[in-house]
């Protein structure tokens, strides 16, 4: 039998949300198949590749089907590679495990009518798993990688590909995310094929969604962005309706994201040390701004309030939780401040802008210094608007509800504010700066909602 051999054809250039690849395309000695490299960065001479080796799945790559977490899969470890600057993605074509598109779909028939996707192909008179690593091992060859840190929750890969002679230094895990139409398929995966994965408890006769992956990663980035610049790392978070709403009329609390998106809200409360709103939020909705739907400790809170309007008896003072810090201008009310130190509250005066809002690289330094290295913003729609005017957002998540509200907008344009402005009474001036792009982007349904995250740029550096 002829040994296998590999030759890559051709290479171009491919832009993509998440950055720029160049896709390579191989023929070989063992199928009539077209497979594909993604390649991301330099990677001659680069020890611990970060590679992705992912099968083919018109069903959830092609069409996003829920049934599996294979397209998920696919932009994720996109998006791993372009934030690690460096990485490939192998795409080989082995649809349905290696059973091809025709089998795989008589599978899903049978799963159903109540069989596993084990007990399917089975059935079907084919293996569980019938995936040949080969291809792959000599195409990472051709691309001199040696070693690698593998993005996978399948052991079965790792030990395929060691024994084709690559060095697998790290098992990098794909968090999925839960739905009513993959969970069982998740669970069988997890429990007769030893994939890693943290699927979650039954809450209502539903998967919990953990969202681990996610909230990890995001974690990291914060630590390492604190280390490198000196300041905390930043998050902005909202809610809004297809129409862009955030409220019905700015003073009246409006429920906008569904109970699977709070649980991811509150697991990304957990991993900051502190979670920011303004005054008006606080006025509106009374909010507690604790972790209560996900595991982790609560983050400290922070309102930024000029002229020290929250009341003594804001549940932020009088619930469980950490003391807030009420961030406020130099000649604010000094017995305001008393009775809020007394509730609890720590006072920061901070200099303002000229504009008269709070200065944020001041109220940054500030919580520097009390040992609060990350920051979610939750906004209301002037703070949301102010953190991106000042460019000072490190990550952007952003949930679309399905539903029309025309209410009040986070975004009206980033204008320069006037001093009333910023102080919430007043209309921004006509001179607009400019909004930021955003890279390295995800989408994912969690729930009825649209979840968007992804680093906002600049296209003129300040």
């Amino acid at each position: 039998m002829e040994p296998l051999s590999v030759d890559r054809l051709t290479s171009t250039r491919i832009p993509t949300v998440h950055g720029e690849f160049t896709l390579s395309l191989y023929e070989n000695s063992q199928d009539d198949k077209d497979h594909l490299a993604l390649i991301h960065g330099d990677i001659q001479g680069e020890e611990e590749v970060l590679v992705r080796v992912h099968s083919e799945c018109f069903t959830g790559d092609v069409i996003g089907s829920l049934r599996c977490d294979c397209g998920e899969q696919l932009e994720s470890s996109l998006r791993h590679i372009a934030e690690e600057g460096c990485g490939v993605l192998l795409y080989l074509r082995q649809e349905g495990r290696g059973i091809g598109l025709l089998n795989k779909l008589r599978a899903y028939d049978l799963q159903d009518k109540g069989y596993d996707t084990v007990e399917a192909n089975l059935m079907l008179g084919h293996g569980a798993d019938e995936r040949d690593y080969s291809i792959a091992a000599h195409m990472l060859a051709d691309l001199g990688v040696r070693s690698i840190r593998l993005l996978t929750n399948n052991p079965e890969k790792i030990e395929s590909l060691e024994q084709l002679g690559l060095s697998v230094t790290e098992r990098v895990p794909l968090h999925p995310h839960l739905n009513r139409h993959n969970s069982e398929y998740l669970q069988t995966k997890a429990d007769r094929m030893r994939h890693l994965l943290e699927i979650g408890s039954l809450k209502n006769g539903s998967r919990a969604n953990p969202h681990a992956g996610d909230v990890q990663a995001l974690e990291v980035r914060a630590r390492e962005h604190m280390e490198k610049t000196g300041r905390p790392f930043v998050t902005l978070t909202y809610a809004q309706s297809l129409d862009g709403s955030i409220s019905a009329t700015g003073r009246e609390p409006l429920q906008i994201s569904g109970p699977e998106t709070m649980e991811l809200t509150h697991a990304l409360r957990a991993a900051h040390d502190a979670i920011l709103v303004g005054i008006n939020t606080v006025l509106a909705d009374d909010p507690q701004l604790t972790v209560r739907h996900a595991d982790g400790e609560h983050p400290r809170p922070v309102v930024l309030d000029t002229t020290l309007r929250c009341p003594p008896d804001a549940r932020l003072l009088t619930e469980s939780g950490p003391a807030p810090i009420i961030a406020t201008s130099p000649d604010a009310d000094a017995a305001s401040q008393a009775a809020l130190e007394k509730a609890g509250a720590t006072v920061l005066r901070l200099d303002c802008e000229e504009t008269g809002g709070i200065c944020l690289d001041a109220l940054l330094r500030a919580l520097d210094e009390h040992e609060l290295h990350s920051l979610m913003v939750e906004g209301g729609g002037e703070v949301i608007t102010s953190f991106l005017r000042r460019r000072l957002v490190d990550h952007l998540i952003i949930t679309i509800a399905p539903m029309l509200v025309g209410g009040v907008h986070a975004l009206s344009g980033l204008a320069t504010p006037s001093p009333e402005t910023a102080s919430g009474d007043g209309q921004p001036s006509d001179t607009p700066t400019e909004f930021p792009r955003i890279e390295n982007i995800q989408y994912r349904w969690v729930g009825t909602d649209l979840v968007l995250e992804g680093r906002p740029v600049w296209p003129n550096p300040s």
